[in-house]
């Protein structure tokens, strides 16, 4: 699935409302932690893009098609040679955190050229264990569920 960005800074809205509405088609629901992480996602890797490559970009969204263990992947391509900066933002500065949120939160993520551009990707491990992400941690670090 992909969607057409234009170099607009509107466009980072029109993505977090595409790729929310995808991820439920795909019965990941919007309260899960894992929507709120990819939507997190999106919305930093559309705004460096529209931000500082002022090119079109398009947004490409994979999503695992079965239960069990699986990978999603989120990808923006724009045609700007320009490599990612991973900067660290100092105190109250409010630009330069959105790659360290990308590095955070996504279990890999990378960037590749791409033709005449390039393409930034990350990817979330999706852990079908029957889980809760809200159950509570041993001092071993594994999830327990209560019974």
């Amino acid at each position: 699935m992909q969607l057409e960005i234009r170099p607009d800074p509107a466009e980072v809205g029109r993505a977090r409302q595409w790729a929310r509405s995808r991820l439920a088609g795909s019965g990941i629901e919007a309260d899960e932690p894992l929507a709120e992480t990819l939507i997190l996602l999106v919305s930093e890797l559309v705004t460096n893009a529209v931000v500082h490559t002022g090119c079109p970009a398009v947004l490409r969204l994979c999503l695992p098609g079965g239960a069990g263990a699986a990978t999603v992947r989120l990808e923006v391509a724009d045609s700007s040679t320009r490599p990612p900066m991973p900067r660290h933002a100092d105190g109250d500065e409010t630009n330069g955190r959105g790659l360290e949120l990308v590095d955070g939160l996504a279990d890999r993520w990378g960037w590749n050229p791409e033709g005449a551009g390039k393409r930034i990707w990350c990817e979330v491990d999706r852990c079908a264990s029957g889980v809760s992400p809200d159950a509570p941690y041993s001092a071993d670090g594994f999830a327990y569920e209560a019974v």
